[in-house]
């Protein structure tokens, strides 16, 4: 029996990764962005050993650590950047920024592992991209808001290094699976921030330590989904998927932090939208016509 569609596994997995964001915007209001972001790691790392126990204790090898070292150096650094941008940004503004990393993860891919570059995940980036530039109209001014410039510079940063970290995720969740993707993801990360946060960050305010299970939780769930789903299907494909964090995103900001969004962001969500409903339309045709040349 097949499961389901990766873009619908993702979906969900994207839906989980927007209410991490909140809890971490939560979290960071009253600790430092070090520890929070370790704590994400580190209590994400303990959800998913429930995957991984599951999945019947797959081996872990030396070549995985490697590579999962790596990525997760580059993880690390970039869920400082974007999680000190949301202690400065609205939570719909910090995410619509992000959102410029489907124009760069076709080319990432195509460098890293050989994917070729579809034309239709050129305009669908394309579309979202204008869906953003849109959203992003009407922020505040440097005079009322004075870190918001930095809140964009560290958002822009983390993005492009979230683009290399799941074209990295791409080809180790195809040779791992989901299960070792979801473990690593979390724990390498986690292991290489502990140093840092032990000389550098504050102590935790210790009343929030419901919160820090619930974040990770909410990272376990999203490592495992994403994995599954970037082991079957190509990054570029998934891509523009990514974009629907903003309607997500919109609600946590509104409910939990009350901020309300401005016009320009939904209007920005409809093309960022049906940037996600082309690509869509344009992969299902794909493969029913592979299926027909079979």
């Amino acid at each position: 029996m097949r499961g389901p569609p990766p873009a619908l596994i993702l979906l969900a997995g994207i839906a989980a990764g927007s209410c991490m964001d909140g809890t971490i915007k939560f979290l960071a209001l009253s600790n430092s962005v070090l520890l929070v972001t370790l704590g994400r790691y580190l209590f994400g790392g303990v959800f998913s050993l429930i995957p991984w126990l599951h999945a019947g204790r797959p081996a872990i090898t030396r070549d995985m650590l490697k590579a999962h070292f790596w990525r997760g150096v580059v993880v690390a650094s970039c869920s400082v950047g974007f999680f000190w941008g949301l202690t400065v940004l609205p939570l719909a503004e910090a995410v619509t920024l992000s959102f410029i990393y489907p124009l760069i993860v076709p080319f990432i891919a195509k460098v890293m592992i050989g994917e070729s570059i579809r034309p239709t995940s050129i305009v669908a980036a394309l579309i979202g991209f204008a869906g953003v530039i849109v959203a992003t109209q009407g922020a505040p001014s440097a005079e009322t808001s004075p870190l918001h410039g930095y809140g964009v510079a560290a958002v822009l940063y983390s993005t492009v290094m979230f683009s290399v970290a799941m074209v990295m995720l791409r080809d180790r969740a195809q040779k791992d699976g989901p299960a070792i993707v979801g473990l690593l993801s979390s724990l390498m990360p986690g292991l290489l921030l502990v140093a840092p946060t032990l000389l550098f960050a504050r102590p935790p305010d210790l009343n929030d330590w419901w919160g820090f299970l619930l974040m990770g939780g909410f990272a376990a769930v999203f490592m495992y989904l994403i994995a599954r789903a970037y082991a079957g299907a190509e990054a570029q494909q998934l891509a523009p998927i990514h974009y629907t964090e903003l309607l997500w995103a919109s609600v946590i900001g509104y409910v939990v932090f009350h901020e309300t969004p401005r016009v320009q962001i939904y209007a920005g969500a409809l093309l960022i939208v049906a940037a996600c409903l082309y690509v869509a339309y344009e992969e299902r045709k794909l493969t029913a016509k592979a299926k027909e040349a079979a």
